[in-house]
Formats: C-alpha cells, sequence, structure tokens
C-alpha cells in the first residue's frame, strides 16, 4: 500500500496534537485501550470532551504540560494509503525537532489557530516547509468552533498567508487551505455543516487524494549501490547483483551507466525485484541491478546515467541546522554522512545566520548554537558526488556527526 508521510507544524497549543488524535479516533484506528485510557483522563481532569491529544503526547513531560517536545511518529490506514504522521513541537527551542520531523516528509500540515491568526512561529513553521522542499503544504486553520466558524476570519487568515507565501523561494509547493475544528471534528475526517460557504474538501479527503507522483521531487536517477549480491550458488555461480533504491527518476535494462567514484562505464542489463524482471525501474523502488561488464562496484557507490553526473567535489556549501549543545564554530571537524557514505570534514566559514521568521541574515556569525540554522562551508578529505538540494531532496542532504561523541549534531542541506 502508497505511504504517505506527513509532517505537523504549529505554535503551542495551537492542537495539533488533538487534530492527529482526532483523526486517529474518526478513522478508529486508535485500540480499545488506549481509548479507555483517554477517557478516563479526560474524565479525571473534568474535561467534558474526551482530550485527543493524549492519543500521540507520550512523554511524562508533555501530557503534565499539554505540550509536544519530541518528535512522535504515529501510524494508521484507511482503504486508500498508509500514513506516518511526524508530529513535531511548536516551540522555538525545539527547531530541531521540527526540522527532523519534515526532512523525510511529503507533506505537511501547518496549523494556525484562528483566534491568533498568523504568528512569527507560522512563519517559522513555513519558512522550514520550504528549506525542506515540502511540495504539499496543507494550512489548517483550527479552533473555529471558537470564532463561530466565520468566514471572514478564515479569509483574513488565509490573505495573511498568502502574503507570507510571497517571500519564499520554492515556487513549486501546492498550499491548500482548510478550516476546521479538531476537538469537534469538523472537516478533519468528514467535512462539516457548519461551514456552508468552504467548498473544498475535508483535510483527510484532501490527504486522501495526494498523487505519490506528485510529492516526490523529480530529479535525475540516482542508485547507491546499498549491498552487493553474490550468492555462490552452482545455480548462480557467475551472478553478481547490486542492490539499492532508486531516487529522483527511472532506470531501464539497456541505459548507458556510470560507476561513481570510479567513473567506469558499463549498461544495465537486468533489473530485478526479488525474482521477477522488469524493464524499467521507477524511482524510490528498491530493486537489484546487473550489469553488462563484470566491473568492481562496492557498498556506497553510485550508479548514475552517462551524461548524467552529479558534482564530484571535496568542497560544498550547505544550509545547516545545528543540533547541539556543543556550538559549530569554523575550523570544527565533524563526519559527514551523506546517504551510505561517511567521510572527514572540516568548517571552513559560517557564511551567515538564516533568521527563519523571513528577517533575513545574520553576517557577522561566529559560532552557531543549538537550533540555528545557518549557510556553512565544508572542506572534505576525499570527493563525494552530490546534488544541490533544491534539485535532488536525496541525494543533496546528508548529516553531520561528532566523531568524539558519535552523536548526530546537524542536518544539512547542500546549495
Amino acid at each position: 500500500m502508497e505511504v504517505l508521510k506527513i509532517a505537523t507544524a504549529g505554535s503551542v497549543d495551537d492542537g495539533k496534537s488533538t487534530l492527529i488524535g482526532r483523526i486517529l479516533y474518526d478513522t478508529k484506528s486508535l485500540t480499545t485501550d488506549k481509548l479507555e485510557a483517554i477517557e478516563k483522563t479526560s474524565k479525571q481532569r473534568g474535561y467534558d470532551y474526551l482530550d485527543f491529544s493524549l492519543a500521540t503526547d507520550g512523554l511524562v513531560a508533555e501530557r503534565e504540560q499539554g505540550i509536544t517536545i519530541d518528535v512522535a511518529h504515529i501510524y494508521f490506514s484507511t482503504k486508500k494509503k498508509s500514513y506516518i504522521i511526524a508530529d513535531t513541537p511548536g516551540h522555538v527551542e525545539y527547531t530541531r525537532n521540527m526540522v527532523t520531523g519534515a526532512s523525510t516528509s511529503q507533506a505537511s500540515i501547518i496549523l494556525i489557530d484562528a483566534r491568533k491568526g498568523v504568528i512569527e512561529q507560522t512563519n517559522r513553521h513555513f519558512f522550514i516547509n520550504n528549506l525542506l522542499r515540502i511540495k504539499d503544504v496543507v494550512v489548517a486553520i483550527n479552533k473555529m468552533d471558537l470564532v463561530d466558524y466565520s468566514e471572514e476570519i478564515y479569509n483574513k487568515i488565509k490573505a495573511d498567508f498568502e502574503e507570507l507565501m510571497s517571500k519564499r523561494d520554492y515556487q513549486d509547493q501546492k498550499i491548500t487551505f482548510i478550516p476546521v475544528s479538531a476537538l469537534k471534528g469538523d472537516n478533519v475526517v468528514n467535512k462539516s455543516e457548519k461551514m456552508p460557504w468552504y467548498k473544498g474538501e475535508a483535510l483527510l479527503e484532501h490527504l486522501e487524494e495526494i498523487d505519490k507522483a506528485d510529492i516526490f521531487n523529480i530529479g535525475t536517477p540516482r542508485f547507491p549501490v546499498q549491498y552487493v549480491i553474490r550468492p555462490k550458488t552452482e545455480d548462480f555461480h557467475d551472478y553478481r547483483g547490486y542492490a539499492g533504491k532508486v531516487y529522483g527518476g527511472n532506470l531501464s535494462v539497456g541505459d548507458d551507466i556510470v560507476v561513481l567514484p570510479s567513473q567506469t562505464k558499463s549498461k544495465i542489463k537486468d533489473i530485478y525485484f526479488y525474482d521477477e524482471k522488469y524493464e524499467t525501474a521507477s524511482r524510490r523502488s528498491s530493486v537489484t541491478i546487473t550489469l553488462e561488464n563484470d566491473i568492481n562496484v562496492s557498498r556506497g557507490d553510485m550508479i548514475v546515467k552517462a551524461g548524467d553526473l552529479p558534482t564530484i567535489e571535496k568542497q560544498f556549501t550547505a544550509n545547516v541546522c545545528w543540533m547541539d549543545s556543543t556550538q559549530l564554530i569554523p575550523g570544527g571537524k565533524y563526519v559527514v554522512q551523506h546517504g551510505i557514505n561517511k567521510v572527514l570534514a572540516k568548517v571552513d566559514k559560517i557564511n551567515h545566520k538564516i533568521n527563519p521568521d523571513y528577517s533575513g541574515i545574520d553576517s557577522d556569525v561566529s559560532g552557531l548554537g543549538v537550533n540555528d540554522i545557518a549557510s556553512v562551508s565544508f572542506k572534505l578529505n576525499k570527493p563525494i558526488f552530490y546534488d544541490q538540494f533544491k534539485n535532488h531532496r536525496t541525494n543533496g542532504s546528508f548529516i553531520l556527526i561528532d566523531p568524539q561523541s558519535n552523536n548526530t549534531v546537524g542536518a544539512g542541506f547542500i546549495q
């Protein structure tokens, strides 16, 4: 079944966890014991309604404070799709968690409290969606029940957000506005009769109809080799296959290819999925490829089409979201994990810090603190083969690892 991963974003008390809980409840995805726990806790707290946020806030501190602190992944399915929702925090101090949740998502839901409208955190949430090239963004204007389901307020918030959209540099985004009440269930799973002026779909209806061909960025085909298959049995004595996942575009039998970093040339002989042969491997399919030549290909190598090579360099500049309490400073040494490969890297220069509220950049920067986003230049001890993130989300992204602690300390998006 097709899987859609969605990131959520919203300020404190905008109702993200309640919205997700409502979806789980209305799609009958909550287990009986979970539903009983929600009913019991809601009653203990004196609520005259079910507190659906309890379905997602798993940490004790989250339940006590009524806020989301860490990224939670929630799974549910309908007849059409399977969904993974990354419930991310809304606080400024949890920017790194927002980036983590959105970095692998294909769609996003930005919540806005109808009573507050577009606020500074809305700018931040939209900036991160823009930075990470999320193609399908739903702006859910929540708590419409608290503003008497006012069309005028909805239109005012929509106009304010459209003004924010004019500041983005990623134009290939589909923005959908949906007025909802997560608490009451209006326009979440089913269309609401309380907002007859809204002619669009309910939130889940929109998610159901998202075409996966539209949400994955189309680029040039990249095939990182995850594993070399050598059965060495009597039936497959000379078999040599290269297993991995196709990103960006399609690969077909007969394509002229180049293996990186050796730049050895060959042609695709066969494409297998388990024991079945295919003429074409579509993007995001996991397959095994065999080549016409018996050449040296190892785990970590990349198969690309001839004449369509990525950049092969020992240096690059990237937008980095810093996630560690220890500052990133010029001269700092880290491990860059780019796909399967790890290379040593040194911070050459911090070019400028980016203010994620669209207020500009700060060029006078000596170091990056936790949650900072900045343009940083790196020098590597050996070349990597990369694309710009705007052209290829998978081959244009990486993580930074502290070689001393082995912690992941940053996420990067190559410019």
